[in-house]
């Protein structure tokens, strides 16, 4: 019967005291840390130890071809490869030889040396006659290599960006598996003694200078904001082994420093079938 059915009243809310909020925290915080450490990559990449002190760049290129599949010998690529008179190679020379194989080549230059930002202010620049012109003006041998190379390199069809560097492009690419060799300064990067002698050099801390390399970036953790470095110099001071992570600050200070030694960029390589 209807008149003896009871209404219950709905149950009070509860509300949540200290303890109840607490473990809400610590639970947040926890999925927090899930979802960063989630967006963490470390890519499968290989590198061989360099086999003197002026092969860092081929042996990186040989990296990142064995990366995408590729089977050529260092020994291939170090023949192939333009040498400074110094010893040594530039970024712009590997990426040349990239896209004479097929892929995609784009440097992110912060060389102020070789490009005035200026030159990117506009659609209409034409980088290749900036650079020549340029050249008339400056007497340096080293950036006359540098301007022969870059000039060959946009002939063949490779491109130059200038962009603020920061932690979220190094991430952009990582992100999508594409290694990025880039050219550093290994004083800065090591925190090490500047460096004099070409194909084998030794510390000097009075008469040295700075020196460059590379290397290539193929992994990071967001939560640490630290970068994967596969180091193809075996005896490097960070760790005991050719693989190490590193503080993405002070990678940027090293990269950024590479402009001592016309190094200061990245080299993005990727075969055409991937972009």
């Amino acid at each position: 019967m209807l008149e003896h059915t009871r209404l219950l009243k709905p149950p009070r809310p509860h509300r949540p005291n200290a303890a109840d909020r607490r473990a809400l925290y610590i639970w947040k915080s926890q999925a927090a840390h899930v979802i960063s450490r989630a967006v963490d990559r470390t890519l499968q990449l290989e590198i061989l130890p360099q086999p003197n002190d002026s092969t860092c760049g081929p042996t990186c290129l040989h990296a990142v071809y064995r990366y995408y599949g590729e089977t050529l010998s260092l020994d291939q690529i170090i023949a192939e490869t333009r040498e400074l008179e110094t010893g040594g190679t530039l970024a712009v020379f590997l990426a040349s030889h990239a896209l004479r194989r097929g892929y995609n080549a784009t440097i992110y230059t912060y060389n102020l040396g070789v490009f005035d930002p200026t030159w990117f202010t506009r659609p209409d620049i034409n980088l290749a006659e900036r650079l020549k012109e340029q050249a008339k003006h400056k007497n340096d041998t080293k950036l006359e290599h540098a301007t022969q190379g870059y000039l060959e390199f946009l002939r063949l069809g490779g491109k130059i960006e200038f962009v603020d560097l920061g932690p979220e492009l190094i991430r952009r690419y990582l992100k999508k598996g594409i290694p990025i060799l880039t050219g550093l300064s290994s004083t800065y990067l090591y925190q090490a003694a500047r460096e004099s002698g070409t194909n084998v050099t030794q510390d000097d801390d009075v008469r040295g200078e700075p020196a460059g390399h590379f290397v290539v970036l193929c992994g990071y953790k967001k939560e640490p904001r630290t970068v994967m470095v596969a180091d193809p110099y075996l005896k490097n001071p960070l760790a005991p082994g050719q693989y190490y992570e590193t503080g993405i600050h002070r990678l940027i200070g090293a990269i950024l420093l590479g402009v001592l030694t016309h190094d200061a960029n990245l080299l993005i390589i990727q075969p055409k079938k991937n972009v």
